[in-house]
């Protein structure tokens, strides 16, 4: 399907949620689940991403009414997915911060998943590692537009940001990623 052709026909399905089909908004989940659990791990919701994707597909469906005609749902999705990410990554490390002031801190609590460290091979740790240390303005876009590759203008929207503002902060991100990484 075309481009124009696939929001036409996303736009019918919300059309069709809008006036009370609720098992139209299954045709949604189906067709962006993918993206929005990968930027969900991408983005450092680790186990919790299945929750994360759930939980923002349920406040996409309550704000659908909000939802602006005529505009791409995937950048909107991505942007709730990525506001519960940060949600999730923030009430983990207070937990984790009360917790180790209690003193019951749990030693698992840091250890990567041994699945995703199975597929991952070096490079790809290496580079995950550098998107990661990264400060969240310039890992979020360079999240949005590599890993999950989103135009630039995608990435504004999901960001809900500048598109110039895109382009200057990828472009310092990947200058610091080179300084750090050298030949990833």
């Amino acid at each position: 399907m075309t481009g124009l052709r696939a929001e036409a026909a996303e736009a019918a399905v919300i059309a069709r949620v809008r006036a009370g089909e609720a098992a139209a908004y299954a045709e949604l989940v189906a067709a962006h689940a993918g993206a929005a659990t990968r930027l969900a791990q991408l983005s450092g919701a680790g186990s919790d991403a299945d929750d994360v994707v759930q939980e923002a597909f349920v406040k996409a469906y309550v704000a659908l009414d909000s939802f602006r005609e005529g505009a791409a749902f995937r950048p909107w999705l991505l942007r709730i997915v990525l506001n519960e990410s940060r949600n999730r990554h923030r009430g983990r490390e207070r937990q984790l911060r009360r917790e180790a002031r209690a003193g019951r801190m749990d030693e698992r609590a840091g250890s990567p998943d041994p699945a995703e460290q199975a597929v991952l091979t070096e490079r790809q740790r290496r580079l995950h590692a550098g998107i990661a240390a990264l400060p969240e303005h310039y890992r979020e876009v360079v999240t949005c537009r590599y890993l999950m590759e989103l135009s630039e203008a995608e990435t504004a929207v999901a960001l809900d940001l500048a598109r110039g503002t895109v382009k200057s902060r990828v472009h310092r991100a990947l200058a610091l990623m080179r300084a750090e990484l050298g030949d990833v």
